[in-house]
């Protein structure tokens, strides 16, 4: 399974990013209009949006290169948690795209969201 890649410096993303977590939560109807709400089986995924600026030509390269060897949204691959220093081994690309910008020459930026995959 490949890794999410690195930047030069090592870090797998540049502040300010952004963190979620989500439940899976189970709603049961009954026939005189009440619900019962429970969490299915206590999976907690987790959700990370990754911007990132002033990417080098390598950097952009290697980047373009994971999202063509994982085929887009339906790769899967592990990703480093910088918060909670764990790796995530299931995790996948939210969309089928990635936004890439070109600024001016040695400036671009990449904006993706990467989601932890029920195991």
């Amino acid at each position: 399974m490949s890794e999410f890649p690195r930047l030069k410096t090592g870090a797998v993303l540049q502040y300010p990013a952004t963190k979620g977590l989500s439940f899976t939560t189970q709603v049961h109807r009954f026939l005189d209009g009440t619900e019962q709400r429970f969490r299915d089986r206590g999976v907690v995924l987790r959700r990370w949006i990754v911007s990132l600026r002033h990417l080098t030509e390598g950097e952009f390269l290697a980047l373009d290169d994971f999202y063509r060897t994982n085929q887009g949204q339906t790769g899967t691959f592990s990703f480093f948690d910088p918060w909670e220093e764990v790796t995530y081994e299931s995790c996948s690309l939210e969309s089928e795209e990635v936004l890439a910008r070109f600024l001016e020459t040695g400036d671009c930026r990449i904006d993706l969201v990467v989601s932890q995959n029920r195991s």
